[in-house]
């Protein structure tokens, strides 16, 4: 799999950057908004919860753009991180593809 070397932008950053910050957003406005716990906010603008597909619905809702949006930011930090990680990229390296039968 061809993969930049750079890391992409975190979910977190693009959450605080793209979005919070230029609506002057607080995570506690922000946590009313997608009626969840300023907890599960917080955990996201600082990368400790990744965002699943209710989450990614509940922001494209709130921001008007899609979940898809939201759900690749994840997926493309997701691959990076195992790709990037020795441990996890030894594991994947010892996948082998399945022969088929002409």
């Amino acid at each position: 799999m061809l993969m930049t070397e750079r890391k992409p932008v975190s979910v977190g950053e693009m959450l605080r950057e793209e979005f919070m910050e230029p609506l002057g957003l607080t995570q506690g406005q922000l946590a009313d908004a997608m009626g969840v716990q300023r907890k599960h906010v917080n955990e996201l603008c600082t990368d400790r919860r990744g965002i699943t597909a209710d989450t990614a619905l509940m922001l494209a809702r709130v921001f008007g753009n899609g979940a898809d949006f939201w759900l690749n930011l994840q997926r493309r930090n997701d691959l990076w991180q195992a790709l990037h990680d020795p441990t996890r990229r030894q594991r994947i390296e010892r996948a082998k593809p399945i022969e088929r039968a002409a």
